[in-house]
């Protein structure tokens, strides 16, 4: 059981290679008693602005019995050490139950690409069935058709493809999720190409620049393992007989394939398939959701707010923030920020044509002039008027639609983002003048308040001001606004069992993710489909 040390702390300045006189200072030994040591969390402490500096916690060994290394960690402060055991994952045991045909994942997004390596791992050379194209040609589509042509295609964007939305997001792995499988997420994406620094950062991050090739790199994995990765192949229609999955039917293809277990992983915007999914009663529920804004100001400014005269150091990299107005949007709660992206640009993110929605991301350097978040509210179904049921769920769809196509329509069908001032929009004023933005398809003056509901209008009016008192400029003319942010989660959940993770009334189907309703971002979604995976694992013998 190794010595936990927490709070060593190393200046802007100071080297890593420090770290072993440190650690032999607070136990009291020698720097040859510590017989091996391996850094496990990274953060930066920029509380104070004439003080900002490292915190790192680190595993060690020591070369002297248990009973004495108990000693010396008894004589520190809790909160700076413990000798606790490393957390464990355990690994299922392979199920009795014959399994008549290969697994199945629909989707290719974080869910079904965690799910899909496990079961390949284990044996069961999994089927995976992705409406999008492979990572190389969807970049050629996003770049060529879409950013430079305007020909939008609703089955190679930024949402649909290898990786699902995660590949052109932000890459960032932070999550509240607590679980040692969070660990075997980050491992699996350093093994394939990611930095080893996401194995200690507080706030890991890859880069939509390198998520493509990393992606790659696991379908090659899944691949050699036995596994099949089938792109270009949507799910339209399902077969449940008796209350289980029959059958899968593909778009475009006359044939029915049979399903064995079939593991659920659509991602939050898959609309269609969720339609499809109600009409054969599977049982879907609105959940609360999130919408709001995307706020966006020059990076050097987040630095200077973050770090003060420091801000251009060479050891700190942009400067990021989150931030809560509280109890700003009435019975909703808080006003809050979300998908922080430094030196990143804000992009489209819609699964149709004739809608917009954004979402941030940055590249692995964070070397955009620019830095944005989202900013959203939480919105309770049931102040919608929404039932608790399929019909529920649809309308919940429907409502941010409804959002999204009112942006659409107020740039002329462009796919130019709508923005304004936010000094503009708390004066419910025009903007005018050069409009610099980092959004790909350009920007265009809009009246932002019109296309939200009055309801999150008015909270961004009582939460800004507020958040203005934190940063200096934060609503100054500098900072723009722009509409809608749809996406941060998904308004519905497919009900599962607790327990065997099967969808309620389709024996089967696992569904998993944040199109599921039961994750929020890549990590947990990742995890959530290992989980499902595992459940599989744990029932069915290996397919022959």
């Amino acid at each position: 059981m190794p010595i936990q040390l927490r709070n060593i702390r190393l200046a802007l300045d100071q080297p890593e290679s420090d770290l072993p006189a440190l650690l032999a200072r607070r136990l009291r030994v020698s720097v040859e008693a510590i017989r091996t040591y391996s850094i496990v969390r990274r953060s930066l402490d920029a509380r104070r602005k004439d003080d900002i500096h490292f915190i790192y916690q680190v595993e060690l060994g020591l070369d002297e019995p248990p009973a004495a290394e108990q000693r010396r960690i008894t004589r520190l402060r809790r909160n700076d050490a413990a000798w606790l055991p490393s957390p464990e994952v355990s690994e299922p045991t392979c199920g009795e139950r014959a399994m008549r045909h290969r697994p199945i994942i629909i989707g290719f997004g974080p869910g079904g690409m965690f799910a899909a390596l496990r079961l390949a791992q284990f044996g069961y050379r999994p089927i995976v069935l992705e409406r999008g194209r492979e990572v190389r040609r969807r970049h050629r589509d996003i770049m060529q058709r879409f950013y430079k042509d305007r020909d939008f295609d609703p089955e190679s964007n930024l949402l649909f493809g290898e990786g699902g939305a995660g590949t052109y997001s932000d890459g960032k792995l932070y999550t509240r999720v607590n679980d040692p499988l969070c660990r075997m997420v980050l491992e699996q994406f350093y093994q394939h190409g990611a930095d080893p620094d996401i194995l200690i950062d507080t706030r890991p991050h890859i880069g939509s620049d390198r998520l493509p090739t990393i992606c790659q790199r696991i379908r090659n994995k899944i691949e050699s393992l036995g596994g099949e990765v089938r792109f270009e192949c949507q799910i339209d229609d399902i077969n449940v007989a008796g209350g289980a999955l029959e059958g899968l039917r593909v778009r475009g293809i006359d044939e029915t394939i049979d399903a064995g277990p079939t593991i659920l992983a659509i991602g939050h915007s898959a609309r269609d398939t969720i339609r499809m999914l109600c009409g054969h009663g599977i049982a879907v529920v609105p959940k609360p959701f999130q919408i709001g804004v995307r706020i966006e100001h020059p990076q050097s400014m987040v630095d200077q707010w973050q770090y003060g005269a420091a801000a251009g150091h060479s050891q700190l990299g942009p400067a990021e923030y989150h931030m809560i107005a509280k109890r700003t949007a009435g019975e909703s709660g808080d006003v809050f920020s979300f998908c922080m992206c430094p030196g990143g640009m804000i992009l489209p993110t819609n699964e149709s044509d004739g809608l917009i929605a954004t979402n941030g991301a940055s590249r692995a350097g964070r070397s955009s002039p620019f830095a944005n978040s989202g900013f959203v509210l939480s919105v309770d179904p049931s102040t919608l008027g929404l039932s608790d049921d399929a019909e529920g769920a649809l309308r919940g769809l429907e409502y941010l639609e409804r959002w999204e196509r009112m942006a659409f329509e107020s740039t002329g069908g462009s796919y130019r983002l709508p923005v304004q001032r936010i000094s503009d929009f708390l004066e419910r004023r025009a903007s005018n003048g050069t409009i610099n933005v980092s959004y790909p398809l350009g920007a265009e003056w809009s009246d932002v308040a019109s296309l939200l509901p009055s309801t999150v209008t008015e909270a961004l009016h009582r939460a800004l001001p507020m958040l203005a008192q934190r940063f200096d400029g934060f609503a100054g003319a500098e900072g723009l606004v722009s509409a809608p942010e749809t996406r941060a989660s998904s308004p519905v959940r497919i009900l599962r069992d607790r327990t065997t993770r099967i969808a309620v009334g389709c024996d089967g189907l696992y569904p998993v993710g944040e199109g599921a309703g039961y994750a929020g971002g890549i990590i947990s979604a990742a995890v959530d489909g290992i989980k499902s995976a595992d459940a599989i694992i744990s029932t069915y013998a290996q397919p022959s």
